[in-house]
């Protein structure tokens, strides 16, 4: 019943259940030294996931895959957050470069401090209205 509730959000999630959720076959020891093939399948760390969100948290295995990928969620969203903080800061150390080197040429050519700031306010509003 889990695995097909699983099934059933990876398929309205637009995924491939046959990538998720693949049907093997493997062999099992058996007494005696006899080997049975069964019915098996293999599950992606997606699929693991849509289980563990469909499952009964009362169950200690469900429950702590439940907290893993929620930890898991939480380091991935603090990581992309620290990139875009450095993207930002990285682009602010390049505008504050840029605008260093075109005070120097403004100033070589006679621009004042007044006529710096026109232009300035001039590239903010066509840049960001």
């Amino acid at each position: 019943m889990v695995i097909q509730k699983a099934k059933d959000a990876c398929r309205n999630a637009g995924e491939e259940t046959v990538y998720h959720f693949p049907d093997v076959r493997k062999t099992i020891p058996m007494p005696k030294g006899a080997e049975k093939s069964i019915n098996d399948m293999l599950l992606t760390r997606y699929a693991c996931y849509l289980i563990a969100q469909n499952g009964d948290s009362r169950k200690k295995e469900i429950a702590f895959a439940q907290n893993y990928f929620a930890v898991q969620t939480r380091r991935a969203e603090l990581v992309e957050q620290r990139l875009l903080e450095y993207e930002r800061v990285k682009a602010r150390e390049k505008l504050s470069r840029t605008e260093k080197q075109l005070s120097g040429i403004l100033y070589e050519r006679g621009v004042d401090n007044l006529g710096f700031a026109v232009i300035r306010s001039r590239a903010t509003r066509h840049c960001f209205g």
